[in-house]
């Protein structure tokens, strides 16, 4: 019990924003038709969530437990959505591990190795698996970054914790870095006209394909839940907040990481996208590093650094936060009593961590192919599990009134139903087969499977218990 509320702050920030900024700015600009655009959809997303994350905030701030959601909705809604809501957010966030692990080494592999002197990083090809090359050296960067983190896991929150607010500043150094450049060397005219087509970015392989400008914020605000995803992570660990800690103020640090994030996005748009003519900016691959190597070798260097250690953020926050899910499915009799043991030293669910280490080291072996699959599965899982907790809110302001609340969502119920909304729109926007954001077969298969094998492992735990 040692998280301040700092430390939960940073836990949520930290996943929130990781590394996509610098990989996918010049991305969303294209889908968005300009810069303007994106910055709108992040904004009007980050205002999407604050009441979701209001939600979170009344239910862990009155039920403050590692793994709350599997209370939450069983409390509401019985054992068996229970189970399938922690099964699934297990899935969303225990996924984003192995998805950070990938990152590490593409980055290293794609743009560490194309340095001078250090081509040898690609010198040794393991195999092509899904169409993406594999090589040894970035897989064991990757492996020796996911072993820290899980070694810090093994420590307890305390010392992951620590990690988190670490890297928070050097992600806020990054973004610092992009609005000095822009500062001294960009131009606002640079990110006109607001809306406009353009083709073959990104080495050609991205295109806007809305006609307006409305269009181009629609786009970017169904991409906007995978990118946000992570403030859950912070009620995940309440049960080892600091003692003393003020619960009220903890129920809206939720809304206050969120928020941070989107004015954290807007900012890395603005400053990318003003840099230089954000046509020009948008045609090389990974832009926000392509652009800061032209104009200063030193800047392209820190960037890429801090670009390498993001992916740390979120992993390290997700690592806890799944461990912490798992744990309390075993609390439950969800999962097999073993996931409910906890090392009496650390605090840390012992066969939870062991679990999410063996998946986070499958990870740099995938190739950076599964990147997307796993960002469109874990963005459905998130928001389902959302909106089970918005669900169940309402839900207990009925049967638990004079359950103590320290926080109260803004807007009473008002406010919760507005979360169950938003929930229910990005959850149409990702299994509605025309939107633009629906899963395809490969990424049901993935969901279907996983929700097969939760199901399968509910029947055997009960049948041990019986």
């Amino acid at each position: 019990k040692t998280l301040s509320l700092w430390n939960f702050f940073t836990i949520g920030f930290g996943a929130i924003i990781g590394t996509g900024w610098v990989l996918q700015v010049g991305d969303w600009m294209v889908v968005g038709g300009g810069p303007v655009p994106a910055m709108i959809a992040f904004l009007l997303g980050a205002i999407f969530l604050v009441p979701v994350g209001a939600v979170f905030g009344e239910l862990t701030a009155a039920i403050p437990i590692s793994g709350g959601i599997v209370e939450y909705v069983d409390r509401s809604f019985g054992r068996t959505l229970s189970y399938i809501t922690g099964w699934l957010l297990a899935l969303g966030n225990g996924i984003l591990c192995p998805w950070e692990a990938i990152a590490i080494s593409t980055l290293v592999s794609e743009m560490f190795g194309s340095l001078p002197g250090l081509e040898w990083l690609r010198a040794v090809k393991l195999y092509t698996i899904l169409g993406a090359d594999v090589y040894l050296f970035p897989t064991l960067i990757a492996l020796g970054f996911a072993a820290y983190v899980i070694f810090l896991n093994f420590r307890g929150a305390s010392s992951a914790a620590k990690l988190q607010a670490f890297l928070t500043k050097a992600l806020l150094c990054g973004m610092l870095l992009a609005m000095g450049v822009s500062l001294f060397t960009g131009s606002p005219d640079n990110a006109m006209p607001v809306f406009s087509q353009v083709t073959g970015a990104g080495g050609g392989k991205a295109a806007t394909e809305g006609t307006s400008l409305f269009a181009g914020i629609v786009s970017v605000l169904v991409l906007t839940p995978f990118f946000y995803a992570g403030f859950d992570t912070i009620p995940q660990q309440a049960e080892e907040a600091a003692e003393g800690l003020n619960w009220n103020k903890f129920g809206k640090i939720i809304s206050l990481a969120l928020l941070a994030a989107g004015g954290f996005y807007m900012v890395c748009i603005y400053s990318f996208g003003t840099i230089l003519d954000w046509h020009e900016f948008v045609k090389s691959p990974v832009p926000a590093l392509a652009c800061l190597k032209g104009i200063n070798m030193l800047l392209y260097l820190a960037m890429l650094v801090i670009a390498t250690l993001g992916p740390m953020g979120p992993m390290n926050s997700f690592y806890g936060a799944t461990s912490r899910i798992m744990l309390a499915m075993g609390r439950k009799g969800q999962l097999p009593e073993k996931f409910a043991e906890v090392d009496p030293k650390s605090g840390a669910p012992k066969l939870a961590c062991v679990v999410l280490g063996v998946i986070t080291v499958i990870g740099p072996f995938l190739g950076k192919n599964m990147l997307i699959p796993l960002t469109n599965v874990s963005a459905l899982a998130f928001i389902f599990s959302c909106g089970m907790v918005a669900l169940a809110c309402l839900r207990m302001r009925f049967t638990e009134p004079d359950l103590p609340r320290p926080y109260e969502v803004p807007g009473g119920k008002f406010g919760i139903g507005l979360a169950i909304a938003a929930c229910a729109i990005i959850i149409g926007l990702l299994v509605i087969p025309f939107s633009p954001a629906s899963l395809n077969m490969v990424e049901w298969s993935i969901v279907i499977g996983w929700l097969a094998i939760g199901l399968a492992l509910m029947a055997f735990t009960n049948s041990r218990k019986k």
